[in-house]
């Protein structure tokens, strides 16, 4: 730990502190649209999003390396790709519902599919873990500018229609009723999901994005009393677990996205197993009070 913290303060390497700012910036995003995410119960929709992102990322590079569109870079790709596969599951889970799971596996293992054909033709060599695992220590001082412009938007819309959002989440029909637009609604979380989906992937990956999306807002559900607090308490579980996997991944030399999604995982089981517990006791106890 010595190590990391001797790192963060050396001015020869810079890329650490990117690493740490880019850490917290991410944690509010996954703390946020986390929340909404996993009231709402679209993790799989999330999930479609991201791994479609590859097949973006992939004609990108096949485009600027064979100089058809000269110095394209692949987010570029990544949020056209993103757009467009939360516009078509949008549209396919309010319309068809009963295709809706259908769709979602179709986008996700083709976007994946194209992204992998695409780097295999690609002059030069690409390797497409880079892009599923993906590695906070790369992270440029512009993914940090684009990340904070990010944080200050969704944090912006959260508070200003979080009355909008929360109805929605818990109770379409009456927000209907109430004259809330819950398919716009719907859509813009989707389009918000999408554009965040390719800023973190650079951090956590494609794969492990989705993880960073719901575990560290489920483990603040199991105290949180409103959808305000599950965004406040999965910010904070979330910068807990993006930072001490950092730390741990530069400390033992590991990556870092599967550190953090590991020390995710791990506290969201334990804090899962205490609820479980107290549960147990609490109709034990009544049982034996009867």
């Amino acid at each position: 730990m010595t190590d990391f913290f001797a790192a963060l303060t050396n001015p020869s390497i810079p890329f650490v502190r990117n690493a740490l700012i880019a850490a917290i910036l991410s944690a509010i995003l996954f703390g946020v649209l986390g929340a909404i995410v996993t009231v709402r119960r679209i993790a799989g929709l999330a999930g479609a999003i991201s791994h479609a992102v590859l097949g973006g990322i992939g004609l990108a590079l096949y485009l600027a390396a064979t100089g058809l569109v000269p110095n394209l870079p692949p987010i570029a790709g990544a949020i056209v790709f993103a757009i467009l596969a939360a516009a078509v599951i949008g549209l396919v889970s309010l319309k068809a519902k009963q295709r809706e799971d259908t769709v979602i596996n179709a986008i996700w293992a083709i976007g994946m599919s194209v992204g992998v054909l695409f780097m295999a033709k690609t002059p030069g060599y690409t390797d497409p873990s880079a892009y599923l695992f993906g590695n906070i220590l790369l992270i440029s001082t512009r993914d940090l500018v684009l990340l904070g412009i990010l944080d200050v938007i969704v944090v912006i819309l959260a508070w200003r229609f979080y009355y909008q959002i929360e109805a929605s989440a818990f109770d379409e029909e009456y927000a209907k009723v109430r004259g809330i637009h819950t398919n716009l609604v719907f859509f813009i979380i989707l389009a918000i999901v999408a554009i965040a989906v390719v800023l973190l992937q650079t951090f956590v990956g494609i794969v492990m994005v989705i993880a960073m999306l719901t575990l560290p807002s489920g483990t603040a559900g199991y105290t949180a009393k409103n959808l305000a607090g599950m965004m406040i308490g999965g910010g904070v579980y979330a910068s807990l677990f993006s930072v001490s996997g950092l730390v741990a991944g530069w400390t033992f030399d590991l990556p870092v996205g599967a550190m953090v999604v590991v020390i995710a995982g791990a506290v969201f089981i334990i804090a899962a197993l205490i609820r479980i517990i107290k549960r147990r006791n609490s109709v034990n106890s009544r049982e034996v009070s009867v």
